[in-house]
């Protein structure tokens, strides 16, 4: 786990709660205080954009968030009935994409229930108990997943050179190096693909990049060639200013793992033919 997660695991699992099932959720007053909502009205209009965002992806609403009334304390000491949310991790995913972008917490707060959200998807089994390489192959997959959902959302915004587009996400989050530079680095043969040779970790990097550039192409509707590539690179630039604010490894500075995962594939493959 980079310095980027820990921060984050840190911040939104010290609000986390277990109901009786044992399933996760978080209440919207303590996570509007750890994204540094002071207003809870602004807070709301926040988690409404999130709800129509959520019945637009045909979830029931009902089952990811549930009003709930809670006892305060006024400073007086007088007790009042507050309203307040019990909210899943997909709503609480929906509303950091909606929150204001501006903060860095928020940022952070992506990070976090993105990777939780994408965690689920192992049905069960503990990413944490996951080996390097697997941790690799399943980063690599929704890496693959994510660059064709990008893909598709690029497309409708005009972009029609998807080499240069998605150079301008390589730039930003390394600092400059296109695709090919990233590959001459890794002193990786022709037209191989970077990705399968990237640590967990520099996947992970690179899918919250591919994530959020999807996200924000969507949400604010940008149009134009030239603006999805700055978005592109802006979105990769202001990735690498969190991990260098937060202590983190900057990704060209992972190291580049010893057998790319076709490698991998292909020594399971020729070892399962000798067996």
């Amino acid at each position: 786990m980079n310095e980027l997660e820990k921060y984050a695991v840190k911040a939104f699992d010290d609000i986390k709660h277990i109901d009786e099932n044992g399933k996760e959720f978080w209440y919207a007053r303590e996570l509007s205080k750890v994204l540094e909502y002071s207003d809870w009205r602004n807070f709301v209009k926040v988690i409404n954009k999130a709800k129509e965002a959520c019945v637009n992806s045909n979830y029931d609403i009902n089952e990811q968030l549930v009003e709930v009334n809670k006892l305060s304390k006024r400073n007086n000491n007088a007790i009042v009935k507050i309203d307040d949310y019990k909210l899943s991790r997909y709503i609480c995913y929906l509303i950091v994409q909606n929150a204001n972008p501006s903060k860095e917490v928020i940022a952070l707060g992506q990070t976090y229930f993105a990777i939780q959200t994408r965690k689920q998807e192992l049905n069960g089994i503990e990413y944490s108990l996951l080996t390097e390489d697997e941790k690799r192959f399943y980063q690599r997959n929704l890496t693959k997943k994510g660059n064709y959902s990008l893909n598709k959302v690029a497309k409708e915004a005009g972009v029609k050179n998807f080499d240069k587009f998605h150079n301008a996400g390589y730039k930003g989050l390394y600092n400059g190096e296109t695709a090919d530079d990233i590959a001459k680095r890794k002193e990786i043969r022709y037209r191989e693909e970077i990705l399968d040779n990237m640590g967990s970790e520099e996947l992970a990097a690179n899918l919250f990049r591919i994530t959020q550039t999807e996200s924000k192409l969507k949400r604010e509707n940008i149009q134009g060639e030239n603006n999805a590539n700055k978005t592109h690179y802006n979105i990769g630039k202001n990735i690498r200013e969190v991990i260098a604010k937060n202590g983190g490894v900057m990704p060209e500075k992972l190291p580049t793992p010893a057998k790319s995962l076709k490698q991998i594939e292909k020594d399971r493959k020729n070892s399962l033919i000798k067996k």
